[in-house]
């Protein structure tokens, strides 16, 4: 079963003094490019949480978002007492008699006027989070195969329809050759003159020759099946199945190319259409 490389998930964690919340985006990409904003607190487990997150979600361009919200009445943040002094001391000498209150409101806004307390990551904290990192993770992973299973719908149907297109143009074969023998010998009679008709006739095989078919028919169609075989695979397969739809569009472009009929051109415009669409989904297949 596939999985698209579109998805979302989301998780929190309630501790006694502060929410943590948990949310990773994910869109199509051609690798995993990996974006992740978290508090400066916790940098230290990037590394350890960038290995998990790519484990899992194996690729695509994926946002992982970690949200402090401080819920008690604890903050790291602290009033720098000695640089507030300073400023009101400098102010006074700048500004004498002025109002002492007015001075503090200044002085507080002044840089370095608060200092943050850089705190130690609690362990028993880290692994709950951790949790609901995994948490977030399979969220994503189910949103994901749940895509997953409307692209694969979409694609029997769009598989399903070539298919049928490339019967008619099968079927309309024996009435294409037809009209090409038609055509050359009309175009013979009208010249009005003798020829040899055993080299007429090598001829033609020559030329009805290039325009067979058989071979891109039959590659075709086992394209269509090892792209219907490759879905149903238990690896990641977007690739493949990109590269799969190539050599479909490779097959169908020449069977153009050859048809030389109105009615088979027509069908394979069709047939590129269908294409055209799985090639635009394939791009979000994990």
């Amino acid at each position: 079963m596939i999985q698209s490389m579109t998805g979302f998930g989301k998780a929190y964690l309630q501790l006694p003094t502060k929410k943590i919340t948990v949310e990773i985006k994910s869109l199509n990409s051609k690798g995993l490019d990996l974006n992740v904003r978290m508090p400066a607190a916790y940098r230290e487990m990037e590394l350890s949480l960038r290995n998990t997150i790519s484990q899992s979600l194996e690729r695509g361009k994926i946002d992982f978002s970690l949200y402090i919200e401080i819920t008690g009445e604890e903050t790291t943040s602290r009033i720098n007492v000695p640089i507030v002094k300073s400023y009101i001391h400098q102010m006074q000498e700048v500004i004498p008699g002025a109002d002492l209150t007015e001075l503090m409101k200044m002085a507080v806004r002044m840089p370095d006027a608060l200092k943050t307390e850089r705190e130690e990551i609690d362990e028993n904290e880290w692994k709950q989070i951790e949790t609901i990192v995994h948490e977030a993770l399979t969220n994503i992973n189910q949103f994901r195969s749940s895509e997953g299973a409307s692209l694969e719908k979409d694609f029997r149907l769009r598989i399903g329809n070539i298919q049928n297109l490339m019967e008619q143009v099968v079927a309309l074969d024996a009435e294409r050759i037809e009209n090409v023998k038609n055509r050359l010998q009309n175009a013979i009679s009208e010249l009005k003159t003798e020829i040899d008709e055993n080299r007429f006739e090598q001829e033609l095989i020559y030329y009805l020759e290039k325009l067979d078919i058989t071979e891109e028919k039959v590659r075709l169609g086992n394209h269509l099946e090892y792209f219907l075989q490759t879905m149903d695979s238990k690896d990641a397969n977007g690739r493949k199945l990109g590269f799969i739809s190539q050599e479909m569009g490779r097959e169908i472009n020449t069977m153009g190319s050859k048809s030389n009929h109105a009615g088979m051109q027509k069908l394979v415009v069709m047939m590129k259409d269908e294409l055209e669409k799985i090639k635009e989904q394939v791009l979000n297949v994990l």
